[in-house]
Order: C-alpha cells, then structure tokens, then sequence
C-alpha cells in the first residue's frame, strides 16, 4: 500500500452500460472515448456471474470520482441502465454478494473509510451506481 494515498472512501459505481456488456468493450470506451490510457475507472470489476477482477493496485489513482481519485477505491458491476439507457439497479444477485464481501474487505483494510456512491459525491450529476448504496448496505442481511 502506497503510505501517500489516504483511503477516505470506497465508491460503489456501475459502468452505466447493459449487464450483457464486456470487460474489453468498457476498457476499450476508457482508452478510446475518456482519453484515459490504460488507466481503468475502477479499482474493482464485478461481473454478472459474480466474479470480481482487479483492474488497478489499491495503491495507485482510478479515474472514479472527479477531484476525489487520490483518496477512494472504486468498486463497479457490470450494469446499471436498462434497455432504454435509464438507470436501473441491473446487479445481479451474485453481484451484490460479492459487493458486500468487497466492502467488508476493504473497510477492515481502510477502516476510518465511508462507503458511498459515486452520486453521493457533490456536484455529481449521474445516478450511478442507479440505486442508494446507504440504503442498501443498511438492508443487506435482511436481503440474505
């Protein structure tokens, strides 16, 4: 772990594509479309099935939170829009376990560290990660 980078929050974000989207298809649209280089948006990847992918070291900046990168990991599913391009909650079951295994994980490593959604930053005008992360979190064992 990099000693400059204080962990203050982990994001939750979706890629505000269809579930059915692919990992080098949100990679490509970084690159080619964000300008980003090889620099992902997120820290994490979770895919439908629930497997999760590690795109960056914890210690180094994502493009996830505008202003905010140098102190946040970001965790992202594969989703978050419906058929119509709307925001919708598309996480899989499998998804949200793995979420909360993810964030259980990371707030033992960063304990002083708040979870919220990247719409829960100020002047974030987007509705990932297209459901209330707080709200969720307070509801996930009755869930399960």
């Amino acid at each position: 772990m990099n000693p400059i980078r204080k962990i203050k929050y982990i994001v939750i974000h979706c890629t505000a594509t269809q579930p059915t989207a692919t990992v080098e298809s949100i990679k490509r649209y970084w690159k080619d479309v964000k300008k980003w280089g090889d620099t992902p948006g997120y820290h994490y990847l979770i895919k439908a099935d629930g497997e999760i992918l590690t795109l960056l070291d914890e210690s180094k900046n994502s493009y996830g939170v505008y202003a905010h990168n140098s102190e946040c990991i970001s965790i992202s599913y594969i989703g978050g829009i419906d058929n119509l391009g709307k925001p919708k909650d598309t996480r899989t079951v499998k998804q949200q376990v793995t979420m909360f295994s993810k964030i259980s994980e990371l707030l033992h490593k960063y304990p002083n560290a708040k979870v919220l959604g990247h719409r829960d930053f100020p002047d974030v005008h987007k509705a990932c990660p297209s459901f209330d992360v707080k709200t969720w979190l307070s509801h996930y064992q009755l869930m399960f």
